[in-house]
């Protein structure tokens, strides 16, 4: 689709792109109505603002674990290509002068094909970043930072943002030695309009959780306020810049809460209550939280202003489409009332333009993600790995505690037993057992999490397997379905536990064995527990093998963020599993898989059902 397709044709497209029908345009509380009228029609003016999110370097519309094109039960399509045609035709409908584009972040990070211009192939001065290309090939006005856009360290980042022909906004992140915004906080637009120009000012914050979860990469480099707080500073400085709008790219999740407890005093999701608390903003494009918002209104509580809220769900299967309507008055604008909707990825094919641009690298990608590694000798699933012991969780967890045990061997720690922690973070790996390739091992293992170990007692592995079992929901008999059980509502996961933060704990040196009885409260289902031939010693101190995410703070489970660390090498997990393979030249599942757990009700195992 270009801009010469015919206009009649591209709004046939993006009726049938539109996500849940239509939404009537909402007049903001304290805002004049819209009149009639010639001569109010020529005071009157619509800016279009088109936003994505979490696209996670998902380009293509093409799932690099399995090597074939995404497919999903609801048939959505992913990738900034498919994204694009959306946002170029929306561009050429409503005008390309009355149009910004802007993103909420999560963008170099997600897919083998980040990893691959991470680690394999750096990007640099001479070699460009995936997601540059395909960004600036969209056109994009803006971008926000996400979370994880500071996962391969802090000079990947900055070679990234040179590459960009647009601003890469962070407000709240700040030099940790002298003070100073380490970003560009925000973004002056001019739009010209028939009665004057309008100023547009597109502001972006991150989660501040990017002080625990890359506390490596980050720590006494940057600092990371609170989204609030550091808006109640930048908003009336946009201001008095001179934006006579004020948008918000805000990758921080509408639903209030934070997996990270009280480990930071700022909170982790903090949109809803930016736009309660902060006047003077629009608008936002809410990310982090993968969710689905077409349009949501939230009141500023000292200017009664309705605020826009739109989330685009993720990896580029919505766009949302926020229209803004203005007023000018005796030389001032103002924004009479706002609607938003999502436009659905599915529905349009890919955006050439972007295709040619990444193309190259991405058939790199999958080169490399196919090379034969070595054999499995069985397969490895994850499809009931939330509920009973999975060989993959244990393949994991082997080669976490092997790595650390030959770590510490010749050091003063050389003779405590090693435990190792894993989660399963999806339910759709499925490898076979045989040949063993990159992209099953970056199925298993997704996430750029590297390995360390820290020092704990029998005490506090009880109290770590009690918080882990908080992932089960209450369970009265022995026979139950397992979406009854799985990913309980609890104070910091409102919307559910997620899977990745259900972890399982293995013994290397002997047998850590346990039982979860979900008749039992909170804070009281491990029973059974053996270390070896006999129970557990709460006194007994053990060397854990255990993810930088969950050892600085990531699920807030007791102990590990103050635990002694005794090995820290931050080298990818992933990378660990496929030396091993490369190494040994197999992944022989009777040598690690052991079925060390199991749930109970009331001391009878629990059958679960599909």
């Amino acid at each position: 689709m270009t801009d010469a397709t015919p206009s009649l044709s591209r709004r046939a497209m993006l009726a049938a792109a539109l996500v849940g029908g239509g939404t009537a345009a909402a007049t903001l509380a304290g805002a004049p109505a819209a009149h009639a009228g010639p001569a109010s029609a020529r005071k009157r003016f619509t800016l279009t603002v088109l936003g994505t999110t979490d696209l996670h370097n998902n380009v293509f519309n093409w799932d690099y674990f399995k090597n074939l094109p995404y497919a999903d039960t609801a048939g959505n399509k992913i990738g900034i290509a498919q994204a694009s045609t959306l946002i170029k035709a929306m561009r050429a409908e409503r005008g390309a002068a009355n149009t910004l584009t802007i993103d909420a972040g999560d963008t170099i990070q997600g897919t083998p094909l980040a990893y691959y211009f991470a680690k394999i192939r750096p990007i640099s001065a001479t070699v460009t970043h995936p997601m540059a290309l395909a960004m600036n090939a969209v056109g994009y006005d803006a971008a926000g930072l996400g979370n994880h856009e500071f996962n391969y360290g802090i000079p990947l980042l900055r070679t990234w943002e040179r590459q960009l022909d647009f601003p890469l906004l962070g407000a709240n992140v700040h030099d940790a030695v002298t003070g100073q915004r380490a970003f560009t906080p925000y973004v002056l637009k001019r739009v010209k309009t028939d009665n004057g120009w309008l100023t547009v000012g597109v502001v972006g914050f991150v989660t501040p959780g990017c002080a625990l979860w890359d506390r490596d990469n980050v720590q006494g480099k940057l600092d990371f306020n609170g989204i609030v707080e550091e808006a109640r500073t930048v908003i009336p400085q946009l201001k008095a810049a001179g934006a006579d709008v004020v948008i918000v790219t805000s990758h921080s999740g509408a639903t209030p809460g934070s997996s990270y407890g009280d480990a930071l005093p700022f909170a982790e999701n903090a949109s809803t209550q930016l736009a309660e608390e902060v006047p003077g903003i629009d608008a936002i494009l809410v990310g982090h939280a993968h969710l689905e918002i077409p349009e949501r209104f939230v009141t500023n509580k000292s200017s009664g202003k309705q605020v826009l809220l739109t989330e685009p769900l993720k990896w580029g299967m919505r766009v949302s489409v926020m229209d803004l309507e203005l007023a000018r008055d005796k030389g001032q604008w103002t924004v009479t009332a706002a609607h938003s909707h999502l436009l659905d990825a599915k529905t349009v094919d890919a955006d050439p333009a972007v295709v040619r641009a990444v193309r190259s690298g991405h058939e790199a990608t999958v080169k490399y993600v196919n090379e034969v590694i070595g054999t499995s000798t069985a397969p490895l699933t994850t499809a009931t790995a939330c509920w009973e012991d999975s060989a993959a969780i244990d393949a994991i967890n082997y080669v976490q505690a092997s790595t650390i045990k030959a770590e510490l061997a010749n050091g003063p720690a050389a003779d405590l037993p090693v435990l190792s922690i894993a989660a399963a973070f999806s339910r759709s790996v499925d490898v076979k057992a045989g040949p063993l390739t990159i992209r099953d091992v970056a199925g298993l293992y997704i996430f750029d999490n590297t390995l360390l170990s820290i020092k704990v007692t029998g005490a506090q592995v009880k109290d770590y397997l009690e918080w882990s079992a908080q992932f089960f929901q209450p369970v009265t008999t022995t026979t139950a379905r397992a979406a009854d059980i799985t990913n309980a509502v609890t104070a910091m996961a409102p919307g559910g536990t997620p899977d990745y933060n259900y972890d399982v704990v293995y013994g290397l040196d002997a047998p850590l064995n346990y039982e979860i009885d979900l008749a039992k409260p909170v804070g009281q289902r491990i029973t059974g527990l053996t270390y070896g031939t006999g129970a557990l010693r709460m006194d007994q101190e053990f060397a854990l093998a255990i993810n930088n995410y969950r050892q600085s703070g990531g699920g807030n489970f007791p102990a590990v963020k103050t635990a002694p660390v005794l090995s820290n090498s931050q080298q990818e997990i992933r990378q660990r599993i496929i030396d091993y393979v490369v190494d040994r030249g197999t992944l022989d599942v009777a040598v690690f898989s052991q079925a060390n757990w199991r749930l109970t009700v009331n001391g009878a195992a629990l059958t679960i059902t599909p």
